[in-house]
């Protein structure tokens, strides 16, 4: 689905220009906020409570049901509070159609039960439901949006893949849980544990998103938001496919720390590390070298400045982002220790605006956006680095490893060939062809040649997954 959505972006873009997006972004970000308080951190206890009871079919609706209504509940609360805030802030005002058509979310999230399917690992209806839904969508979204105009529009449209989502697993929820009364609610079980996951639910979509709201409100224009927005997205697709890898990691881990199988454990958080690893470095290594061509050809040629120097900045959030994800949901969750992440990424969230408003406001002055990156990038590293030393006993293998220092040095290999080829590419396509198309050909070029070499790299040193592939063959 995050390759797909990814699909349409370039498009979006053009057509609506980095103010438009801007506007979308920023909205979105407000609505992200409330959206992530409705949910009350019902998936990260939901997965793990679910996993316990599946093979007891009343204890399972029990739950189920329980965690229903408390999302439910939590969800009027959120909207409630949202629309507060629109109606008296003049700022949240202006764009309150924007707004309240992106809270279409609050529905769909509540009726989903993704957690559910999770806890099931039913990844294959999920891969499956995400890609006919979003091809659906991104056609629609070629077809009807032409002009900045539409971004109202678009909104809708980007609302209507969690509807359909929505439907498609209200269909197959009964094949999963038959809900009935079974067993009397218990409530209280969940309120420790929910009042800590919402807190740091919260407080990371604090983090998430700060950058993006506190760039909209040094820049009143919204184009920067844009051009963060266009450095951001040629991330997303990276950390979509490593966030998706992590999901499928959690119920394991979940039940081997129940066995108390500290071995196993920690095999599967090195295994899950390296293959985040073996994704992102590279990715790191050819969206730093060719930065300026990848966000041009996402974006166009006019508008989104300084889109591709936000990209280099970014870049290392690819492992510092999935990282602190690793951590957080594979080894703080499973072992009841959320806390400690709790007050890791209070201190982020402090250092984050800080950081950003400094550098965006101050020393990046002139391109606020480049120094609300520069902000963003250092507190992630900082963040990741801080949770590593507190969980140094089971997440030191995530990173520290030999299979992990043949990846580094098979990236370094793939971005000296870059800077060294590159240019000379770029020069014989824009001699034959337009800028654009000049560029993306450089990209696809240049993406063939990192992957061959990368490829042979892996098999010649033997690296783990490659050779585990080997073995099942």
């Amino acid at each position: 689905m995050t390759l797909l959505s990814f699909v349409t972006f370039p498009y979006i873009c053009r057509v609506l220009g980095d103010s438009a997006l801007g506007v979308y972004s920023w909205a979105a970000a407000f609505v992200y906020y409330f959206v992530v308080l409705a949910k009350v951190a019902i998936p990260n206890i939901a997965v793990r409570e679910c996993v316990k009871v599946r093979n007891d079919p009343d204890e399972l609706s029990t739950k189920v049901q329980e965690f229903f209504i408390i999302q439910a509940i939590a969800t009027l609360i959120s909207f409630g509070l949202m629309a507060l805030l629109v109606f008296t802030i003049p700022a949240l005002r202006e764009g309150k159609t924007l707004i309240f058509i992106l809270s279409i979310n609050f529905l769909t999230n509540v009726l989903t039960f993704e957690w559910l399917f999770q806890a099931f690992e039913k990844h294959t209806y999920l891969a499956i439901r995400s890609i006919i839904i979003a091809s659906v969508v991104d056609i629609i979204i070629f077809a009807m949006i032409r002009r900045p105009e539409n971004v109202t529009l678009y909104s809708f449209l980007v609302v209507s893949t969690g509807i359909l989502t929505m439907l498609s697993n209200l269909m197959y929820l009964p094949k999963i849980v038959k809900i009935k009364k079974a067993r009397p609610y218990n409530f209280k079980q969940y309120l420790p544990v929910l009042s800590m996951l919402l807190i740091i639910a919260f407080v990371g979509s604090l983090y998430d998103k700060t950058d993006t709201f506190i760039l909209g409100l040094i820049d009143p224009s919204k184009a920067a938001v844009g051009s963060y927005a266009v450095g951001v997205k040629s991330i997303e697709i990276v950390l979509g496919i490593v966030m998706s890898l992590s999901a499928v990691f959690v119920p394991r881990a979940v039940y081997y720390q129940q066995k108390q199988d500290e071995k196993q454990f920690n095999n599967l958080n090195m295994y899950s590390g390296n293959i985040t690893l073996l994704i992102v470095l590279p990715a790191i290594a050819l969206s730093t070298t060719l930065a300026v061509p990848i966000t041009k050809v996402i974006s166009g040629l006019t508008g989104y400045t300084d889109a591709g120097t936000i990209l280099m900045v970014l870049s290392s959030m690819m492992v510092t982002f999935a990282i602190c994800n690793i951590i957080y949901t594979q080894i703080l969750i499973p072992q009841k220790r959320e806390r400690l992440y709790l007050y890791v990424i209070l201190g982020s969230v402090a250092l984050n605006v800080a950081l950003s408003i400094l550098f965006g406001a101050v020393v990046f002055k002139e391109h606020p956006a480049i120094g609300v990156a520069v902000g963003t990038a250092v507190t992630d590293l900082l963040m990741m680095s801080t949770l590593m030393a507190l969980t140094w006993k089971n997440s030191k293998q995530i990173i520290f490893n030999l299979n992990n220092i043949k990846l580094l040095v098979l990236s370094g290999v793939v971005a000296v060939v870059n800077i060294f080829t590159k240019q000379p590419l770029e020069n014989v396509f824009m001699k034959t062809m337009d800028n654009e198309t000049a560029m993306l050909v450089e990209i696809i070029v240049m993406f063939l040649i990192d992957a061959v070499i990368y490829v042979i790299g892996l098999v010649l040193s033997r690296e783990k997954f490659v050779r585990s592939l080997k073995l099942k063959r």
